[in-house]
């Protein structure tokens, strides 16, 4: 009787142990981990928004620009500066007219940046024979940084 007794005493001791949960301090060195984690962590994350968008105003242009190639194929030559992007989805109607312009276009639609803004286009380009771009996040010439100009010369 006595065995059993101080059996039922010393389970109930430990269950109350188990149940007891996690002490102030331990909480307070949880927060301050999570908080210098999160001091390291975010300012890099905040960044990517930004270069995302330069990456995918690169790739952009570059579909921009296999388009332009194939109209300059099919053509002999590329949309004047008159014609622009425009070209590329349906047929100008401007001199000189594409004799063999491919029935849907080149593009199924034209894409704005990923600022919003659409794509400039230049025939005479000032980098190459022909330039596509995006001003950047400022809409206009030139800038540094997220401002920068993106383009088919870079």
């Amino acid at each position: 009787m006595q065995l059993s007794t101080i059996r039922r005493a010393g389970n109930a001791g430990s269950r109350s142990r188990r149940q007891r949960g996690f002490t102030l301090i331990e909480i307070m060195v949880v927060i301050a981990i999570l908080g210098i984690l999160a001091a390291l962590i975010v300012p890099k994350i905040m960044s990517r928004p930004d270069e995302a968008r330069r990456v995918a105003a690169k790739q952009d242009i570059g579909t921009v620009m296999q388009a332009l190639k194939l109209y300059r194929l099919d053509n002999g030559r590329y949309p004047t500066q008159e014609q622009g992007l425009r070209s590329l989805i349906e047929k100008p109607s401007t001199d000189p007219v594409p004799n063999n312009w491919k029935d849907g276009g080149y593009l199924e639609r034209l894409p704005n940046d990923p600022w919003g803004n659409a794509y400039q286009y230049l025939n005479p380009g000032v980098h190459g024979e022909i330039d596509v771009f995006s001003y950047g996040a400022d809409g206009k010439p030139g800038g540094e940084g997220n401002d920068a100009d993106v383009g088919s010369w870079q």
